[in-house]
């Protein structure tokens, strides 16, 4: 996939200017790449305008302008793309409540090795997952993974963990928009 390149990149007073018609665009690509597996999983699979939005958006924030900061931004987000044939994407795991949520995310350790894409031809391919995210006692409740699933149409994103086992099957838009991150 494409990487975001320092010339797209805009200076937070020029990005400012086009911030609002390039987030509904991007928050419109993202609304076909948000995938609600059971109660707690959300993957949000990534593609070049969502990592350029990401990198603006934390330019702007934080008011970077230093050569070397945009640089460390942009490769930071482009690490969220895949390669040719690997969907990359953002796993949020969504639990409101901080005690259950240190709980859970303990209990949890193992999670990142129990998701999963299943192709429309019925192969599972496991996510990619950083072994940085896993401390100690528990896991973090934001994973980066990536899934190498090939030239294969993604047809379902699923988690088989014992104690949340549950799998979405993509609509065609999901489907489609997958697709063309692929190539």
């Amino acid at each position: 996939m494409k990487r975001v390149s320092r010339e797209e990149v805009r200076k937070p007073a020029e990005y400012a200017v086009f911030r609002d018609e390039f987030r509904r665009a991007v928050l419109e690509q993202k609304d076909k790449r948000r995938v609600h597996v059971g109660s707690y999983l959300t993957f949000l699979f990534e593609n070049h305008d969502t990592v350029l939005y990401q990198v603006e958006e934390m330019l702007r924030a934080e008011n970077i302008t230093s050569e070397p900061e945009i640089q460390h931004e942009m490769d930071t987000y482009n690490e969220l793309l895949g390669e040719r044939g690997e969907l990359g994407c953002t796993l949020l795991i969504e639990i409101d409540d901080p005690a259950k949520r240190s709980e859970l995310l303990a209990r949890w350790k193992d999670l990142p090795a129990t998701l999963y894409i299943e192709t429309q031809n019925g192969t599972r391919v496991t996510a990619q997952f950083d072994a940085r995210q896993i401390g100690e006692g528990r896991i973090s409740s934001v994973h980066y993974l990536k899934f190498p699933i090939g030239d294969q149409v993604p047809a379902k994103v699923g988690c088989s963990h014992p104690e949340i086992a549950a799998e979405t099957v993509l609509t065609p838009q999901q489907a489609a928009a997958l697709c063309r991150d692929l190539l």
